[in-house]
């Protein structure tokens, strides 16, 4: 198989990362069914599953296992630290604050992409940029400070806080690096499960999932922590980013009305006010809404 035969036009690189979002609006309803697992080793089992998952798939596509562990360090850091930081953090996050609460704050990666791409050579930070930022962030400080009998604490708050920007570093500096093949998220998913059983083992007590929380393990492993990374890799490196980020923008109300169908969370006024605050400043930001007296080409000058 030659490389050229590898390589994936951008229209059919962004279809495939779209799917992604599909994927992520099940990972808070699927962690919460995987029950009060340490968050370690519940990132540890998903990510085994998922490298189970990646050598199927190298089994289908023909594709050498070698490819995924021969990368230069700078690559190992990155992937590495976007999988593993991402998840270890959101995790935490599920179990420490309400999980419609932390699924919100986590999703303001997109905002934040459009944010740190404004901030890129040759790009500069826009009105719309800002007002987006705002509304975004105004819609995460109504969960926080409407938390009062929900029981969030502060790392939950924060570990979801810190989700968004790891993530959203991890997408934008993952462009710096398009040439590395798909095939590497495998090697990333094995170096996760095994640096996720390390710390599990160093600072958590075991506790395994219980019955039907096997299937929110699988699940994880199978869909938004296994395919939904190949997919996504395969978009932020070879597809339309931009358009990849405004789609991601209607995860969070994905993600959120998964949630209140599959009953771990409540239909409540304040969700409801912060996920339409959230996803309008991710639309705001990212220019989607424009302004009605600006030309669209004002716009994207």
């Amino acid at each position: 198989m030659t490389d050229s035969t590898l390589l994936t036009p951008p229209t059919r690189a962004t279809a495939i990362g779209a799917t992604t979002v599909l994927n992520w609006a099940l990972l808070a309803s699927l962690t919460q069914l995987s029950g009060p697992m340490p968050p370690f080793l519940l990132t540890a089992l998903a990510f085994a599953i998922a490298f189970g998952c990646f050598m199927l798939w190298l089994m289908v596509r023909g594709v050498s296992l070698s490819t995924s562990f021969i990368q230069p360090p700078k690559v190992w850091a990155l992937g590495v630290g976007g999988l593993f930081g991402y998840h270890a953090l959101y995790f935490v996050a599920q179990q420490n604050a309400p999980p419609a609460n932390a699924g919100l704050i986590s999703y303001l990666w997109p905002l934040l992409i459009v944010l740190f791409v404004a901030l890129l050579p040759g790009e500069r930070l826009r009105l719309s940029h800002v007002v987006g930022a705002v509304l975004g962030f105004s819609g995460a400080a109504l969960l926080v400070g409407g938390d009062v009998d929900a029981g969030g604490s502060l790392l939950g708050y924060a570990s979801a806080l810190a989700c968004a920007f790891v993530w959203s570093g991890y997408s934008v500096l993952s462009r710096a690096v398009r040439d590395v093949p798909t095939a590497a998220v495998g090697g990333f998913c094995l170096v996760t499960a095994l640096l996720a059983m390390l710390c599990h083992l160093l600072f958590e007590t075991t506790v395994w999932p219980q019955g039907v929380g096997w299937l929110g393990v699988v699940g994880l492993g199978v869909g938004p922590v296994g395919s939904a990374f190949f997919t996504w890799d395969v978009g932020v490196k070879r597809g339309d980013l931009r358009l990849l980020g405004f789609l991601a923008y209607f995860t969070p109300l994905l993600s959120t009305l998964v949630l209140i169908v599959s009953g771990y969370a409540e239909p409540t006024s304040g969700l409801a006010t912060a996920a339409v605050l959230i996803t309008l400043g991710m639309l705001v930001g990212s220019g989607r809404l424009r302004w009605p007296h600006r030309a669209p080409r004002e716009e994207e000058a």
